[in-house]
């Protein structure tokens, strides 16, 4: 049996993986350590914003679905203006700075959040926290494809987004609920709310610096074989021409929306029913940070099994089913009518499935189709088009929330997700791509190589 081992195991595993030559088991670690903190660290903005509205700003129940919504919405335009040049830059200059720098500016955001006395005050703040997202949110995606060996995508996605999960999970039930618990402790909601937004911070800071020492230096090409500026600006757009590439960049649009919608509106849904029922703003949100942590524990523990898929079936169809899975986990929100019955946590364990899975097999097709030199780029234009998914899933959604219905956001989504799930069947059956070698070629391959 003649076996092509461009597809091969090189070299061996590390993590349990196998990387990229020239990838060290540290920088194998320090990217798990950066996935555990980042993707959670970027969710907490909605908790304490539930907070932040309710116990410092005061704002009305009925006003804060659209608040939160302008506020992500202001998110994404900075994303949308910065995630595609910092891709382009770290690909001259390595992925470490850009990183570190998307930390520290986070650190920033989260420090100034609490002091905010207005709206207007927790926009530019916004801002300010939106410039740090732009750039972690893209180095973590490129490299989480940087690191892996072709055949191994999958499971690095899937492992990847394990630590992404359990750090949400982390964020949702520790630092998510420390209002509440220093107002237990009898502090004051103004003071618990601030100090811990603080702690946030300070995790941002030291995060920074472990990824700024721990993560391998310099670009996956040599500088000799780095493409000009123009080229590598120009690339996002250019290699949309293949179909593949197209389908990512669609199921980006509606992948970093499904995330950002959890985030903002399973939380807010859950706080302001609690408010609803008599609980103090710190109450309340300790019980939507449970919701919460339920749709993220229910996504850690599908995360292998899609893991698996990824690598065993061909990624254009893994993405189509996961669009599937994704559809019907949004669109079942709307049967529900009071988010915190215990008889509804079955629809937030579809949605976790669905929502993870959308995620992972938008990262591994981009990962799989982006061409080395240009893979900064290629994400950069890939969380482009997540942003601007946000950006729409979020404008929309919040004025579903308060003028429709709470489960509206998740209901648009939903439908979003579906139309993907149909171009996907187009793609599989006109440009389906590679497929996955079988267990047997990949024993000779590895054998080969």
């Amino acid at each position: 049996m003649k076996i092509d081992t461009s597809c091969a195991y090189v070299g061996p595993k590390r993590l349990g993986l196998w990387l990229e030559p020239g990838i060290s088991q540290a920088n194998g670690w320090v990217l798990m350590y950066a996935a555990y903190v980042t993707i959670g660290l970027l969710t907490f903005v909605n908790n304490g914003q539930a907070f932040v509205m309710s116990a410092v700003l005061n704002l009305p129940a009925d006003q804060q679905g659209t608040v939160a919504g302008n506020l992500a919405f202001v998110t994404e335009m900075v994303t949308i203006a910065l995630i595609a040049p910092f891709g382009v830059l770290s690909d001259r200059i390595g992925r470490r700075p850009v990183y570190a720098f998307g930390m520290i500016a986070m650190a920033l955001g989260y420090f100034l959040y609490p002091l905010a006395t207005s709206v207007e005050d927790l926009t530019l703040y916004r801002l300010v926290y939106a410039v740090g997202t732009a750039a972690a949110t893209g180095m973590i995606g490129t490299i989480v494809n940087d690191y892996p060996q072709e055949p191994a995508r999958g499971k690095m996605v899937a492992v990847t987004g394990i630590f992404n999960a359990l750090g949400v999970i982390t964020v949702a039930l520790v630092l998510g609920r420390l209002p509440a618990v220093l107002e237990r402790n009898g502090m004051d909601s103004f003071h618990a709310i601030e100090y811990a937004h603080w702690v946030v911070a300070a995790v941002c800071v030291v995060s920074a610096i472990v990824i700024a020492t721990g993560l391998k230096k310099g670009t996956p090409v040599k500088h000799e074989d780095k493409l000009p500026l123009k080229d590598l600006v120009l690339s996002g757009l250019r290699n949309a021409k293949n179909l593949r590439i197209s389908l990512a960049y669609s199921s980006a649009f509606v992948a970093r929306g499904d995330l950002v919608i959890v985030g903002v509106f399973v939380t807010l849904w859950g706080t302001v029913a609690g408010i609803a029922d008599g609980l103090s703003p710190a109450q309340a949100g300790g019980k939507a940070a449970i919701l919460f942590a339920t749709v993220q524990m229910s996504a850690t523990l599908w995360a292998p099994f899609m893991g698996i898929i990824l690598d065993r079936f061909n990624r254009v169809f893994a993405l189509t089913f996961a669009m599937f899975l994704a559809s019907a986990g949004y669109l079942c929100m709307g049967l529900i009518d009071h988010p915190l019955e215990r008889a509804n946590l079955p629809f937030f364990v579809l949605l976790g499935v669905g929502q993870i899975s959308a995620f992972f097999a938008s990262q591994a097709l981009i990962g799989q189709e982006a061409p080395r030199a240009e893979r900064g780029s290629v994400i950069g234009f890939f969380g482009f088009c997540g942003a601007v998914g946000i950006l729409l899933a979020t404008g929309v959604g919040g004025r579903l929330f308060d003028e429709w219905m709470q489960a509206g956001p998740f209901v648009f989504v939903g439908a979003m997700n579906f139309c993907v799930f149909l171009f996907g069947l187009y793609v599989c059956k006109a440009a389906p791509g590679p497929k996955p070698l079988s267990r047997a070629e990949r024993k000779a391959a590895l054998e080969a190589a």
